[in-house]
């Protein structure tokens, strides 16, 4: 029975995690990132106005046949390794949980296909705001405003002296990865005629969507045309789906081996139920000729065998159940409760399984001992 605890709660752990991963990548990513490409622009040792400079750029860009929409963003892009998160953001007496937070200019939105579900994008409206205008996604919303409209709040930030008012609120932007969760987030309104962002000393990314069908013709000409706008900046080119892939090898590697661990497991418990069964068997030949001897059918015999069976392994998937149950009342991952009665359930289904699975065959040999053969080797 202690095998079968410790190895429901094995299998329940890994259900957890892969449950949360299933979850996750069936939830709306909140922007799409086919025929987008991102130019990672490097200005090197150039002292010159860059934000002068980015500005030409994104004009000519913008010019250029094939280009759908450009806009301009911080290191952390979709599927990128890089991360710009605080907390310092306060409503009222509240305060907001760890949150990604993004630049975003106006086209950024027409760039990423973002779904807008309240309020609005930022346009030339914010120009004249007494606030620095802000977007956030519904989970941000949700945690920070509860069931109130989230659209003209006005946040606070701990650390600066300034006030962030909310225009618009998004579905929802999972851009670290397929299996991301819908973590809050909050996008900054920076526009390139801004001091605060763009120094002499930043390397902003560009987003550009193209058109379907666009390949290395437009790429080539992308890149020469970045070099003569800039006089020599370097530019890197990867598409958001090369991105993607590539994150998604990335985080595939411990489920890989999170599911080989729990193979093994299983493995391993069915070898061992398949043994003590086996010797079960051995040990009770006389017992099971003697039934047979007093009337008792093969099927009854199978039917004992898988019975006991059953009843060990209940007990200890009783006991797993307890120490899973622990999970969602300490918050253990920080998963949703539904996720976590899930795993249970799998952990479960999977454990009498096995042992159906197990104790069949080692059942049937035990019902197809006739009574003379048992009675004779005694």
């Amino acid at each position: 029975m202690a095998e079968i605890l410790l190895s429901f709660f094995v299998l329940f752990v890994v259900s957890v995690l892969l449950v949360s991963n299933y979850y996750n990548y069936r939830q709306p990513m909140g922007f799409s990132p086919d025929n987008v490409w991102e130019f990672d622009v490097d200005p090197g040792q150039d002292t010159t106005d860059r934000k002068a400079t980015l500005r030409l750029l994104v004009q000519e860009l913008q010019a250029t046949p094939g280009v759908a929409a450009v806009t301009w963003t911080s290191s952390n892009t979709p599927f990128s390794f890089s991360n710009m998160n605080t907390d310092q953001f306060r409503y009222k007496d509240k305060k907001a949980s760890l949150t990604e937070q993004y630049d975003a200019d106006d086209d950024m939105v027409r760039v990423l296909n973002q779904k807008v579900v309240a309020g609005r994008w930022f346009d030339h409206r914010d120009d004249a705001s007494t606030h620095h205008p802000v977007v956030i996604n519904q989970k941000f919303a949700e945690d920070m405003f509860g069931g109130e409209a989230a659209v003209g709040k006005v946040l606070t930030n701990d650390k600066h002296d300034e006030q962030w008012q909310v225009v618009g609120v998004i579905e929802a932007y999972r851009s670290g990865n397929d299996f991301a969760a819908n973590e809050p987030a909050i996008f900054n309104r920076r526009v390139l005629q801004d001091t605060a962002r763009v120094g002499n000393n930043e390397q902003p990314i560009l987003l550009v969507r193209v058109l379907p069908g666009s390949g290395a013709v437009l790429e080539q000409q992308l890149v020469r045309k970045i070099k003569q706008v800039t006089k020599g900046w370097d530019a890197n080119v990867n598409t958001l789906e090369e991105n993607r892939h590539d994150k998604m090898k990335f985080m595939l590697t411990p489920l890989i081996a999170l599911g080989l661990v729990g193979l093994f497991l299983i493995i391993n418990v069915a070898l061992g139920l398949f043994g003590v069964l086996w010797y079960n068997i051995n040990q009770r030949k006389s017992e099971i000729g003697l039934r047979r001897a007093l009337g008792a059918t093969s099927n009854g015999i199978s039917r004992q065998f898988l019975g006991e069976m059953f009843v060990v392994t209940t007990l200890g998937v009783v006991g797993g159940l307890v120490l899973a149950m622990q999970f969602p009342l300490l918050g253990v991952f920080g998963f949703a409760t539904p996720i976590y009665l899930t795993a249970m359930l799998l952990a479960t289904i999977l454990i009498f399984l096995l042992t159906a699975i197990c104790a069949f065959q080692p059942s049937r040999i035990a019902a197809a001992i006739q009574p003379a053969v048992s009675l004779r080797e005694e």
